[in-house]
């Protein structure tokens, strides 16, 4: 197995004894019927792995194993952030808030001016920001349609593991978000922290206890995931030139509209993006210990320490 497979599977193997261990002891349950569509959703992304191995279609077995590792995360990253929210540690919104103030940010003016803004730039805003599955999909499958094979591992590994890092940091560091009523605004939209803040309020007094797998929605403040994500797939397409600079542009998009219709603090953002970078420079090593190597035994080796490093960090 390649290097940067066997640590996306190590981190995502610690996440679900994590969720499991986590979960029946704080009480938690699952709503079976509405798991079906995620478990079908699954399953589906299973067997493509396996029909494009038998018919010897590397391109289409690796996109269909990209996705089945993005969305394992996705259901184990927010049941697992659910989870950390449910213990109902100290919240950090003031401190967020301060940070940003010392940065200069007076976002009463801030939101005030965006308000402002042509409707078109800030529809194409939301549209970027509410578009991250849908960018992670069209990289996967490009970088599958044009063969970067390694590339495409290497992304998977640096999005799995800077997210799961996310979910760490945010657990110790748990916030509601930089919250404003759409109300007093004309055109802004209801921000994603505006819409959770009743879902982290249950979370936190026990009123919510089951999970509905097929409608989890990332609660996570700071770091932002949505500048993190971006950032990585931007990175994971640079050797492909067409795709690279209208994939960046969108990134970058992405990214610029995550304070305001994420409802993030611009500390968030700023982690996010440091994330990023920590993510692709601790997975570049991933590419070298595979290069010449049958079977990848030096890297799976060396992914093997790591994978055990990460799941006793989670539990």
């Amino acid at each position: 197995m390649p290097a940067a497979d066997a640590l996306s599977w190590a981190i995502l193997l610690g996440m679900l004894g994590s969720c499991v261990s986590l979960g029946l002891a704080m009480g938690f349950s699952i709503a079976a019927e509405r798991a079906m569509a995620p478990a079908a959703g699954l399953t589906l992304l299973l067997s493509g792995v396996v029909m494009g191995r038998r018919a010897g279609r590397k391109h289409v077995s690796a996109a269909a194993v990209a996705l089945l590792q993005m969305t394992l995360f996705t259901i184990l990253g927010v049941t697992l952030a659910y989870l950390f929210a449910a213990r109902a540690e100290p919240l950090w919104d003031a401190g967020l808030a301060a940070a940003d103030a010392r940065l200069g940010l007076h976002w009463p003016g801030l939101l005030a001016a965006a308000d402002r803004l042509p409707a078109p730039l800030l529809m194409l805003s939301g549209l970027a920001y509410h578009s991250l599955a849908v960018q992670m999909v069209i990289c996967i499958l490009v970088l599958a349609a044009t063969g970067r094979i390694e590339r495409l591992r290497l992304m998977v590994a640096a999005a799995v593991l800077a997210g799961v890092a996310t979910i760490l940091i945010s657990g110790l560091m748990p916030a509601f978000g930089n919250l404003f009523a759409p109300s007093a605004y004309r055109q802004l939209w209801p921000s994603v922290a505006w819409l959770e803040r009743d879902l982290i309020a249950g979370l936190r007094n026990g009123s919510l206890r089951q999970l509905d797998l097929s409608q989890l929605m990332g609660i996570v403040s700071f770091p932002s995931y949505h500048a993190t994500l971006p950032v990585i797939l931007a990175w994971s397409l640079r050797p492909i030139r067409g795709a690279f600079w209208p994939g960046a542009s969108w990134a970058g998009l992405t990214v610029m509209a995550t304070p305001l219709f994420g409802g993030h603090y611009a500390v968030d953002v700023i982690a996010g993006l440091l994330l990023a970078l920590i993510a692709i420079a601790a997975v570049r090593p991933l590419a070298a210990s595979d290069a010449g190597v049958p079977g990848s035994a030096g890297g799976i080796r060396a992914v093997q320490a790591k994978g055990t490093q990460a799941i006793h960090g989670l539990v």
